[in-house]
Formats: C-alpha cells, structure tokens, sequence
C-alpha cells in the first residue's frame, strides 16, 4: 500500500488537507488547488494555528479585552453615609443591539449605600459601562464623595462638632444639646472645666464602623470659650472671690 505524503509541517498541505479542496476526502495533497481566497495559505494558516517547528499544531486561544471602566461621581451627604439606604441614578452608555448597530440608550441604576462607607469607596457594575468595538463592554464605577455638612465634620470614624460656650459656662459648667444624624436629641452635660484646648469625647456616636454594623466612632465636642471683651467693677469684684482673691 502506497504511504500517504501528507506532510504536517507543511502548512499549505496542512491548509488543503483540513478544508478538504480540490480532491476528496482522504486523498493525498496534489499540485492541483482550488484557490477560493486570494490570500496566501500560510496566512490563513497562521490565523487559526501555531506551528512550534516539530510538526505539531498547537490552537491559538485569544482573549478578548475589557474597555476602561467608567467612573463616576456619587455625592452623598453625611446623613446618607451614616443611615443607609438607596440611590436611584439615571445614566447613558453605548449598547450594541442585535443588528449589530451601536446606540445610545438611558438606564436607572440603584446603588444600594452602605452604613459607614467613606470617601473613595467603590462601587463596580460589570459591563454597564460603555461598549467599544473589539473590546469586552466596560463596567461602571461609582465613587462615593461626601458634602459638607452644616454641623458635623467627619475624620475617620469619628464626628466632630465645634461649639462655642460662655466663660461662666466654661467654669460652671453646661449641658449641650444636638441633634445626630439619625435625628435623636442628645443632652451631654459639661462636668468638667472646659480649658483651651479642651475636647469632650462622647464614645459610641459617630459614624458607623462598615465592616462591624453594630460598632461606631466617637464624637468628639471642641470648644471655643467666648471671653467678655469688658468688665464693670462689680463683676470684677464678684469675679475676683469667687476665683479666690482677697474679699
């Protein structure tokens, strides 16, 4: 029996052996070829198959890239970081429909917020962002950004709240009211004597800790006392024996 000159290594023989042209199946490769593709066979060749030099044909596997993320901006304010909830955001983005045409269409995402989240933190929507031709469709990334806020600043866990008192508060003490972000109404009493400098740390009421629900920062109560710009004789006096001058 005559031995088949199929050559492995030859790509055109290769080429016309796996697409069965111009002979029948099982025949060996001939000089005559049916060239329905103008390019060359070893280009064809090298679109589908590695050959490695030794007669072996390797697959080529390809793996389509992702486009560049979409990011955007997601404002809340610091009630919205220590409560919770849900934001509904209308966005457009590029689609490829079924007739292989690109449009532009409109959605509304809802971002789920959670308890604590800071500033930077990420929220990743796979391939709702835009679609590029050749390229995998790209994933929507919103970034939390906080207000400000009117009363409260944020560091870390932490709350921190500026109040201003009287002299007369400073030394005889005072009870603070505020209001948190929750809406309850905390009354703080002022024990102590409140010097430059001095910060009342209340723990257990600042921002919610993300990872651990049930715990939170403190909040912290720096005061600025407000001194008299004058006083009478009388005050000065009276001011005087109760800071334990001569009567």
């Amino acid at each position: 029996m005559a031995s088949s000159s199929f050559n492995p290594t030859n790509s055109e023989d290769i080429f016309e052996h796996f697409f069965n042209l111009g002979r029948n199946a099982g025949s060996p490769p001939s000089s005559s070829r049916v060239n329905f593709n103008p390019r060359n066979a070893d280009q064809f060749f090298s679109e589908f198959f590695d050959s490695n030099g030794s007669g072996s044909v390797s697959s080529r596997s390809s793996v389509a890239r992702k486009a560049p993320a979409v990011e955007k901006s997601l404002a809340c304010s610091l009630e919205d970081l220590y409560n919770g909830g849900k934001k509904k955001v209308k966005i457009s983005r590029k689609v490829i429909d079924l007739a292989r045409q690109v449009q532009t269409i409109e959605e509304t995402i809802t971002i789920e917020i959670k308890p604590g989240w800071k500033k930077g933190t990420k929220i990743t929507f796979v391939e709702k962002g835009n679609f590029e031709p050749g390229f995998v469709t790209a994933d929507l990334i919103f970034v939390i950004d906080e207000k400000p806020h009117g009363v409260f600043t944020r560091e870390g866990n932490d709350l921190i709240i500026n109040r201003k008192i009287l002299l007369l508060e400073a030394l005889a003490g005072k009870t603070i009211e505020l209001t948190t972000l929750d809406g309850r109404i905390l009354m703080i009493p002022v024990t102590e004597i409140v010097k430059p400098g001095y910060e009342l740390i209340y723990p257990n009421e600042g921002m919610p800790v993300s990872k651990e629900p049930m715990k939170k920062g403190n909040l912290v109560i720096k005061f600025d006392v407000k001194y008299p710009t004058t006083l009478t004789a009388k005050q000065k006096y009276f001011l005087e024996k109760a800071l334990g001058g001569n009567p």
